[in-house]
């Protein structure tokens, strides 16, 4: 459906007759979420917004969104391409014009409104997450927090994008740096965490003077729209923000979001695979870039850790999202001391557990996304069986609706791998004993990928060794709490290029040096 707009030309009882299609459209569109449960059902959009508008795929094609704790159709958005796309380019285009010359204050002062609205609407806002992705409530609330603080940091980021003045070696010249924003951001985000991966990305955007095209995963394409929808409300102009929504298109529309023209930066969460392409799409116009792509996590335990706070920390990284996020760990390796105490009382954690609707109460964990993601992370757990790995809890799909998989403890899980080689994206924690640091570190670095790491010791010396030894961007040395807005997210290696959150504004800012002379 499409939701009418109105025009200059028509006359007054066209005008009436359009404002009241206008307001029997928005009363069916509310009327067919209604049944999602949410208190206010105006903020689902099952249309792409473009320019301020909310419309349909021109050919009128649509996709299917699923639950997938259910396997029940959620609804419907358009199956946009190229077209579109390019219309929401200009769209964004045209207003970075005005966009970019805003105060820093005056978008300070939107971003916070825009922050309010998430915080207002947070029960709505985690029970859309929760119906699309399949998290728990109490995770999608903890996911819209973490969402809209990267909303609250980049309003307060915006009023701190100082330039400088460089004292000059010629007496009549002044040399001063200032910041500028890059132009029209393109925004390509993952299904994991369906709306902090975008504010992380528009939050800095918006406060650097940027406008955007989102182009969200078409498994969670209700939290992006919510979302623009609350950006309008906090009075982000028409065309700031554009979300082109895709499927079978996606190869087309992810193309033109990197190659056009009028595009600055291209930003993205997503696979290593699908990154390196985006990469080399976007070089062909030089344009800035900043990818967060996948990992393979590492997480040791040394012997003279606190295994309760070791267990813990296994608990809530390895099992966050069921294993679907990017820092969780992959592969932990635990010294051969206290392998036995830590293997049992993972296991006794894990068996606690309950799988399920993450809508219903007592839940503590939920789906995988779809059918293709139970199939690999069944294969990971096959593949180390039959290398010799013993299978301490779990291990199976779970005979239920939906896409589960049953929460799984390996141990003695050998080398050669696909658990050690590839990310699992599942509930599946491997583990492998060791003997000594130098054996670990080794093990730990033997991979492509350099997101993150993490270890548990109560010794300095070894903290400090280890933690500089670890080829990652980021390091949690007795603790999994990475997720912050205001520190440096990002990896080396192939986990990516650039940093979000903290001083992230940066990415989306040109900087440049003006020499005034004959003074």
């Amino acid at each position: 459906m499409r939701l009418l707009h109105r025009s200059p030309r028509l006359t007054l009882a066209g005008r009436i007759h359009a404002t009241q299609n206008h307001l029997n459209l928005s009363l069916v569109r509310a009327a067919s979420f209604a049944s999602l449960g949410l208190r206010e059902p105006s903020l689902v959009y099952n249309q792409g917004l473009i320019g301020g508008k909310w419309v349909d795929a021109k050919s009128g094609a649509t996709i299917s969104v699923f639950n997938p704790a259910t396997r029940e159709e959620l609804g419907t958005i358009p199956e946009m391409g190229i077209e579109e796309t390019k219309d929401a380019i200009d769209a964004a285009g045209e207003a970075f014009v005005t966009w970019s010359k805003t105060t820093a204050k005056h978008r300070h002062d939107i971003l916070m409104k825009f922050y309010s609205l998430m915080k207002e609407h947070e029960n709505d806002l985690a029970r859309i997450m929760t119906l699309e992705n399949g998290k728990t409530l109490a995770e999608a609330k903890g996911e819209n927090a973490y969402s809209a603080s990267f909303i609250e940091w980049f309003a307060e980021e915006a009023v701190r994008t100082y330039g400088e003045h460089i004292p000059s070696p010629i007496s009549n010249s002044r040399n001063v740096v200032i910041k500028q924003p890059v132009g029209v951001v393109s925004i390509l985000t993952p299904w994991n965490f369906p709306s902090a991966m975008i504010t992380r990305k528009l939050g800095a955007a918006l406060a650097a003077g940027c406008t955007t095209v989102i182009k969200p995963p078409p498994e969670t394409p209700f939290s992006a729209l919510a979302l623009a929808e609350l950006g309008k409300r906090a009075g982000v102009p028409d065309g700031v923000i554009n979300i082109v929504t895709t499927q079978k298109n996606v190869n087309d529309v992810a193309k033109e979001m990197c190659e056009n023209n009028s595009v600055k930066k291209v930003t993205f969460t997503g696979s290593t695979a699908v990154a390196k392409l985006l990469y080399k799409m976007a070089a062909s116009t030089i344009k800035k870039v900043s990818i967060e792509a996948g990992g393979n996590t590492p997480f040791i335990v040394f012997d003279d850790a606190d295994i309760d706070q070791a267990v813990e920390g296994a608990i809530l990284c390895k099992f966050r999202g069921t294993g679907q996020t990017c820092i969780c760990a992959n592969r932990i390796y635990v010294q051969s001391n206290v392998y036995a105490e830590f293997a049992s009382r993972l296991t006794e954690r894990v068996a606690a557990f309950k799988v399920g609707n993450g809508l219903e109460a007592g839940i503590t964990h939920g789906p995988l996304i779809h059918e293709r993601a139970v199939e690999k992370v069944a294969r990971h757990v096959n593949d180390a069986v039959q290398k010799g790995a013993q299978i301490l809890i779990g291990g199976s799909r779970i005979d239920r609706p939906g896409t589960f998989f049953a929460p799984t403890v390996l141990s003695d899980v050998p080398s050669g791998t696909l658990i050690n080689d590839e990310e699992t994206f599942g509930p599946v924690a491997a583990l492998t004993k060791f003997e000594t640091e130098e054996e670990v570190i080794k093990l730990a670095n033997d991979t492509k990928a350099g997101l993150a790491g993490y270890f548990y010791s109560r010794d300095v010396g070894r903290v400090w060794r280890v933690a500089e030894a670890l080829e990652v961007g980021m390091v949690g040395s007795n603790t999994v709490a990475l997720s912050q807005a205001v520190i440096p997210f990002g990896g080396i290696k192939e986990s990516g290029i650039g940093r979000e959150g903290g001083h992230g504004i940066e990415e989306y800012m040109n900087t440049k040096f003006i020499a005034f002379g004959g003074l």
